[in-house]
This record gives structure tokens, sequence and C-alpha cells, in this order.
């Protein structure tokens, strides 16, 4: 079982990456082909919210993959203060406690954002190409599920003997 989900997240670890260059590309191209239109008076009107929504998606991509290798925004004052008093031994415990705090509240903003995105459906508008803002937003239960199951596999990691903390590697 551990495997399976050892390689779920080299997956995600890999398509993560990959989008998340192909969206930076596509938002530097697309921005700098709308800038050069303008000088011949040439305006498309879908780029804006499109390159607006790829730097929404190019967030959450980050924050997946930081998220993967450890160097997510955390203060560390736990850690800090348990290192000063030689307690690290209980390091291991506190990395599971909050990998599994966080996992459970991804979950809850998972649900949350999925009521968000149903709202949007619902009465939402075309932004561009006919794409409902409700699609658009979509990005965000999807984002936080993807985070979610990360954090979900360092809890589960965290059990493994030759598990190493992910800012360590």
């Amino acid at each position: 079982m551990k495997g399976i989900l050892k390689a779920i997240d080299e997956i995600i670890e890999k398509l993560s990456s990959y989008v998340l260059i192909f969206s930076v590309f596509s938002m530097l191209l697309i921005s700098v082909l709308s800038i050069i239109l303008r000088w011949f008076s040439i305006s498309i009107h879908w780029t804006e919210p499109f390159v607006r929504h790829l730097v929404f998606l190019a967030t959450f991509l980050g924050g997946v993959l930081a998220t993967g290798r450890g160097t997510h925004i955390g203060i560390d004052i736990v850690g800090k203060y348990l290192e000063s008093k030689n307690l690290e031994h209980y390091s291991l415990w506190i990395t599971r406690i909050i990998a599994l705090a966080s996992f459970l509240t991804l979950v809850w903003l998972t649900v949350s954002a999925k009521a968000f995105m149903d709202v949007e459906l619902k009465y939402g508008k075309p932004v561009f190409w006919g794409i409902s803002s409700g699609f658009l937003v979509g990005i965000i239960p999807f984002g936080f599920s993807i985070i979610a199951y990360r954090f979900f596999y360092i809890f589960v990691d965290s059990f493994s003997a030759n598990f190493r903390s992910r800012g360590e590697a």
C-alpha cells in the first residue's frame, strides 16, 4: 500500500513540475505577445483573464511542490525549542502532528472550495473562450486536494523506518 502512495506522490511531483513550467512559460509568452500586439493596435480580450488564471494555477502548483519538498512556509518555534533542550527525538512526532493537522485542515478547505465552485457553476458567467467561472475556480479545490494528499503521504511516510524530514533530504 505504501508503495502505491509513494508512486502517486512521485507522479504528483513530476506532473506538478511539468505543468508549472508550462504555465510559467505560457504566462510569459502570452503576456509578451499581448504587449507586442498592442504596438499594432491589436487587442486580444481573453489574454488577461487567461494569464490571471495561469498565475492562480501556478501558485497552487508551487504549493504542491513546496509541500512535497518541505520548503513551504513554516514557523519552527517548537522544533527550535526541542533542539535547544536536546529533545530532538520528539521532532518526528511534531512532524506527524503537523502533517495530520495540515491534512485535516486542507480537507476542510477542499470541501469548502468545492461548495464555492458549485455556487460559481450555478451562478457564474463565462470568463473567456466560453469557459464558466465555475470551472476556472475549480483550480482552488483541485490545488487544496493535491496539497492535502501530499501532507497525508508525509504523515503515512513518517511511520516508515527510512523516513527523513522533507527539509533534511
